[in-house]
Parts: structure tokens; C-alpha cells; sequence
């Protein structure tokens, strides 16, 4: 099992370019079942998790080919036929977005059994609301040892779903499935988060009729079939914001490219409040520190255009060596502190109390062995690593490469002293 080793103390300078964002390149592979002909996207990431859905998809009968094109990494998909309707346990629990597979599947094909996506590390997050809309689209639902079968023989029908509470995955999952359903769909209560336009667009390019993603309601007029289409993914916020801190935390001058400032406002602004410096430019964000101590800022995770709940870790880490105390809200998932005590074995001052975090800057970290619990978690200890004297090891970083692409050779390149000692092989997931 892989880990990675950090030397803390080097400042961080020079020019980072930022992948297409994970949680959007996911789902918009998971379109390619909508069609009998190929899906190309631009801009993907090279990442575990794509790779995880790729192998899913091509049980299911998408053809899927990576390369390098005109326009940077490209994958494209290609689904003449479904060939099976099943996603199997294996394969859907070693990521929860896997699950939203299910209405293409039932969209395109009428049927479909997928796996129940089981437990999560940073909580719950139960389907419950993603049942809730394919049922509202006329799909009969079926829980059975562990599986969901879902069938709409007849195709699905338009219908109005109004979510009780907020929910990405649900919302993107209702778009999905509602681009082939006869008449016309209303998603009431929807999310409003970046990736949720740019499904929208790539279904658009694909035909479907779908506008008003990134507000409350979202309304799809179905259409009878959907075509090919070319995409470019847009570029992770997350990723972006994650180096942002990291530069923030390191001291120096970091410029990142390829992004759109406008996606981690929230976040600049916060960053700005601690001390750093941070440019928007036109194709991302310079953020600057001179080496004097951050300032304590509080912070409340919240939907965009909010305080992302994937950034959280990662700003704990920054407030460890700050000076005074913050308050870090958790408002979207529960459980989500998990790298509170990984932190504290490098000598942060941490007290959590339900969803709160009460973190009281240091002077100075110290290197030592940690385990990452999370994705977001394991990049955090990372950028704790990034000022910790001496050598801090992180292991379990197969969660990092779930959703980080390069990450030694990106802050390799600025300065940082990182580096990946190979294990014996592939953690079983």
C-alpha cells in the first residue's frame, strides 16, 4: 500500500494546473448510457474513480478509450447497446457515485438491478431521495438482499419532484433519468452546485432539453432519443481550492491555472479574511503569503455558493499554525472530523464537540506517522505535512488518488518536498 512522505518547511512557488473537477467528470460518464452513440469528454481527470466507473460502465456495455487528444486527456464512451443491466456489489461499493448508473439504465433500457452503495466514512448519505425521484418518473422500485431493482417497461413519465432537503447526487441523478422521460419534469428543491450546469450542458449537447440548473428548479422537457456529443469538463473547485490552502499554508506564490476563480469565492474570500493574498485572474486565482502568521477565522460549511463541505479539512489544517482560535461549523455531513485527530498527532490543538471543531493555532507542527480516513481528510494531512517539522508520512493514500490527479508532481513543481513510497501493491477497497 502506498504512502507519501513529506518534508515540511519549503515555501511553495510556481504554477499549478487545475484537473477537470471529479465530481462532475463522474456523472457525465455515467450520460454516455443515454446514448447508442459516443460521448467524448475533454478535460477529464486521471483519477481512481473514474477508472473505478469506467470498469463499471464497460460491464454494462460502454466501450471506454483513453487518450490524449487535441484538446488535452479525452475519454470516450460508446454504448451501441446496453448489454447488462446489472452493477454488482463489487463494483458499485468501491464508489458511491457508481449508484447513479441506475436511471440511465431504467431510462434507456426499462430495467436495471444495481447495488445499494452501503456505508460511508463521512456519514450516512443515504439513496433514499434518489428512489424517491425515479419513482416519481414511474419507475417501480424493488429492495431485495442489498439490490435496487428498478423497472419502466412502459419508459418513464415526467413528473414534478420537490426534494425535502438539498441534495446533489439526487438532483443529478433526477436529470439523468429525466432527459428520456415522456413529458415534461420539474426538480423542485434542487442543488445548485457548479457541476449540476455542467451536466446540463453536456446533455444539451446531447439533445436533451434541460435549463435552470444552478438554481432551485430545474425543468426537463424529455426527448425521444440522445445523441452523441463532445464535452469539456469543468475545472475541480475542490482541486483548486486544495492547492489555494496549500499555498496559503506554505507561504510563497502560487499561480492556478485552468480554473474559474468565480467557483471558490467563498473560499478566497475566508483565505483573504486569514492574511493570504489571493488575485482572481481570468483563468484562475494567484494566491500569495509574505511568511507572517494567518489569522483565526471562523467558518460554516454550507451549499454553493457556501463554504464547501470538501474544503473543510482542508482550511482545519490551515487554522492549525494560526494565530488565535476558529470555529469550524460542519453542516452537510455528519462525522465529517475524522482528520481532527490525525492532526492532533501532529500537534494541532483540536476540540470537537458534535458539528463543531474548535481549532487553536500553534506555533509550530511536528512530522509524524498518520492514516488518511477520507479523500478530503487525506489531502488535509498533506498540507499539514507542508510546514510540520520534519518528515510526515501519510498512508491509506489510495483515498487521496480517488480524487487528485499528480498531486507529488504538481506541488513537486512548486517547491514542495513530496514524495510516494510504493507498496506491495493495490489496497483492497
Amino acid at each position: 500500500m502506498d504512502r507519501i512522505a513529506i518534508t515540511g518547511g519549503a515555501q511553495l512557488n510556481g504554477v499549478i494546473p487545475v484537473s477537470g473537477a471529479k465530481n462532475s467528470a463522474i456523472k457525465l460518464m455515467a450520460a454516455s448510457l443515454l446514448t447508442d452513440e459516443p460521448l467524448r469528454l475533454t478535460n477529464m481527470p486521471r483519477l481512481a474513480d473514474t477508472r473505478f466507473l469506467g470498469k463499471l460502465l464497460t460491464r454494462l456495455g460502454v466501450s471506454v478509450t483513453e487518450s490524449d487528444g487535441p484538446d488535452g486527456q479525452q475519454t470516450i464512451l460508446h454504448a451501441p447497446e446496453i448489454t447488462s443491466g446489472f452493477a454488482p456489489y463489487d463494483l458499485v461499493r468501491q464508489m458511491r457515485a457508481s449508484f447513479n448508473v441506475l436511471g440511465p439504465l431504467v431510462a434507456r433500457s426499462g430495467q436495471a438491478k444495481v447495488s445499494l452503495p452501503g456505508g460511508c466514512t463521512i456519514g450516512a448519505r443515504p439513496v433514499d431521495l434518489h428512489l424517491q425521484a425515479l419513482e416519481a418518473l414511474g419507475a417501480k422500485i424493488d429492495l431485495h438482499e442489498g439490490y435496487v431493482y428498478a423497472q419502466a417497461p412502459r419508459g418513464l413519465k415526467g413528473a414534478e419532484i420537490s426534494f425535502p432537503i438539498v441534495s446533489v447526487g439526487a438532483t443529478e441523478h433526477a436529470m439523468l433519468a429525466a432527459v428520456l422521460a415522456d413529458g415534461v419534469t420539474v426538480i423542485k428543491n434542487a442543488a445548485c452546485e457548479p457541476e449540476l450546469v455542467d451536466l446540463q450542458e453536456c446533455l444539451n449537447a446531447m439533445g436533451a432539453k434541460v435549463e435552470g440548473a444552478g438554481t432551485p428548479t430545474v425543468t426537463i422537457t424529455g426527448v425521444a432519443r440522445l445523441n452523441g456529443a463532445t464535452h469539456s469538463v469543468i475545472p475541480d473547485r475542490i482541486e483548486m481550492g486544495t492547492y489555494a490552502v496549500a499555498a496559503a499554508m506554505a507561504g510563497g506564490e502560487v499561480r492556478l491555472t485552468k480554473a474559474r476563480p468565480e467557483l471558490i469565492e467563498s473560499l478566497s474570500v475566508k483565505l483573504e479574511e486569514a492574511g493570504a493574498t489571493v488575485v482572481r485572474t481570468e483563468d484562475g486565482v494567484i494566491v500569495k503569503r509574505n511568511g507572517s502568521r494567518l489569522n483565526a477565522v471562523d467558518l460554516e460549511t454550507a451549499p454553493f455558493p457556501g463554504f464547501a463541505t470538501d474544503l473543510q479539512a482542508q482550511f482545519m489544517a490551515l487554522m492549525t499554525t494560526a494565530n488565535g482560535e476558529s470555529r469550524i461549523r460542519e453542516t452537510i455531513f455528519e462525522n465529517r472530523f475524522m482528520h481532527a485527530p490525525e492532526l492532533m498527532r501532529l500537534g494541532a490543538d483540536i476540540s470537537v464537540h458534535g458539528g463543531e471543531a474548535r481549532v487553536r493555532g500553534v506555533a509550530q507542527l511536528e512530522g509524524a506517522e498518520v492514516m488518511a480516513t477520507d479523500l478530503r481528510a487525506s489531502v488535509s494531512l498533506v498540507i499539514a505535512g507542508l510546514v510540520a517539522r520534519g518528515e510526515t508520512v501519510v498512508s491509506r493514500i489510495y483515498h487521496l488518488d480517488r480524487g487528485f490527479e499528480r498531486l507529488e508532481e504538481k506541488l513537486g513543481a512548486c517547491g514542495a518536498q513530496v514524495r510516494r513510497i510504493k507498496g506491495d501493491g493495490e489496497p483492497e477497497l
